[in-house]
C-alpha cells in the first residue's frame, strides 16, 4: 500500500450476463483494460459496480478475479456500502479474506445517523480488519454528509483510515477537509468533472467512471497536473467534460453500461431496479461517441472486446 494513497483509481463496472449472473470473462477483460490503461488500481463493488445489488459470494468472486488478473500491478479496493454497522463488518472481513488490499467504505445511507454515529460505524469496521480504509463521503446516495471536521477526526484516531473519496461535489468541504487533516491523509476526487480543480488544491488522486473508458486519458491528466503542466491538463479537463456529462445522463452506472456494451466490453445488463438506458438518451450517447469526443466513448479498434458490439 502506498503510503499516502495516490493516483488514478477506476470505479469499475461489473458485467452481467443476460440472466443477470456474473460474466467473469467480460469482468477479466474489464481488469486488463485497467491494466493496459496505467491506473493505479480499482474499485471492485462501488457505486458503479452496483456493490448494493451484488451477493457477499459475488463481491468476493469478483475481489478474488481482480485480484488474479492484477497480480502487484493494481491495487484492488473493495466497495463496502451497507447501513448495517454489523452487516457492514461481515462484507467488510469477507473482502478481506477475498484478497482485496483496501476498503472503500461509505457512510451508512438511510438510517441518517449523527456525526459520531459515522464515526462509530468506521470505528466498528477498522477494529475488525488488518487493510487500509478509504471514507467515502457521497452524500446525494447516503443522505448524509461526512462533515470536514469528520473526516479529519476518523484520520487522526481510527487506524487504516489513510483516504476519503470526496463527492460531496464541494471545492469548499474538500479544501477544509484538506486544512483539517493530519499529513499523509489522502484526498481523492470522487466526481470526474472535479478531478482538476481537486488536485489544484491539494488531492492527491481520483476515484474516476469516466477511465472504466478512457484510463489513458484520465491518468494523462492526472500525471499532468502532478507535473505542473496544467495548460495540457486543462485541456484534458475541458475535452473529457462532454464525455463526462453524458456519463450521467441518468444515474451511474446505466450510460456507462450502454457505452461499453457500444464498445463490445459487456453487455448492456443492469441488475433491477437499475434499467439501461432510455432510447432518446442513447440516442445522444451514440451522437456524442460519433462526434469529436467520440475516443473516450468509442474506439472503433479496442483490443480487449472479444465480440462486436451487444448493445
Amino acid at each position: 500500500m502506498p503510503t499516502p494513497l495516490a493516483g488514478v483509481f477506476t470505479a469499475l463496472a461489473t458485467p452481467f450476463r443476460s440472466d443477470f449472473s456474473l460474466d467473469l470473462p467480460a469482468f477479466r477483460r474489464l481488469m486488463r483494460r485497467q491494466a493496459a490503461g496505467g491506473v493505479a488500481g480499482v474499485v471492485i463493488g462501488g457505486s458503479t459496480g452496483e456493490g448494493s445489488a451484488l451477493e457477499p459470494e459475488e463481491l468476493s468472486a469478483l475481489i478474488r478475479a481482480a485480484v488474479a488478473q492484477a497480480g502487484d500491478r493494481l491495487l484492488v479496493i473493495a466497495g463496502v456500502g451497507v447501513n448495517n454497522t454489523a452487516a457492514a463488518v461481515r462484507l467488510a472481513k469477507r473482502a478481506q479474506s477475498a484478497g482485496a488490499r483496501a476498503l472503500l467504505v461509505t457512510a451508512p445511507s438511510y438510517n441518517k445517523p449523527p456525526q459520531r454515529g459515522i464515526v462509530a460505524h468506521y470505528s466498528s469496521i477498522s477494529r475488525a480488519t488488518r487493510i487500509p480504509i478509504i471514507v467515502y463521503n457521497i452524500p446525494g446516495r447516503t443522505a448524509v454528509n461526512i462533515e470536514p471536521e469528520t473526516a479529519a477526526r476518523m484520520a487522526r484516531e481510527i487506524p487504516r483510515i489513510v483516504a476519503v473519496k470526496e463527492s460531496s461535489g464541494s471545492l469548499d468541504q474538500a479544501s477544509e477537509i484538506l486544512r483539517l487533516a493530519p499529513p499523509g491523509f489522502s484526498l481523492l476526487a470522487g466526481d470526474d468533472s472535479l478531478i482538476l480543480p481537486m488536485l489544484s488544491i491539494g488531492a492527491r488522486g481520483a476515484v474516476s467512471v469516466l477511465s472504466n473508458l478512457a484510463p489513458e486519458s484520465v491518468v494523462e491528466l492526472y500525471r499532468a497536473a502532478l507535473g505542473d503542466d496544467f495548460r495540457r491538463a486543462r485541456e484534458l479537463h475541458l475535452g473529457m467534460l462532454p464525455a463526462v456529462k453524458a456519463l450521467y445522463l441518468e444515474s451511474n452506472p446505466i450510460p456507462l453500461k450502454a457505452a461499453l456494451a457500444l464498445r463490445g466490453l459487456s453487455r448492456d445488463v443492469l441488475r433491477p431496479p437499475l434499467v439501461p438506458l432510455s432510447a432518446e438518451k442513447r440516442a445522444l450517447l451514440k451522437a456524442l461517441g460519433s462526434g469529436p469526443f467520440g475516443p473516450y466513448i468509442l474506439h472503433p479498434k479496442d483490443t480487449y472486446a472479444s465480440e462486436k458490439s451487444v448493445i
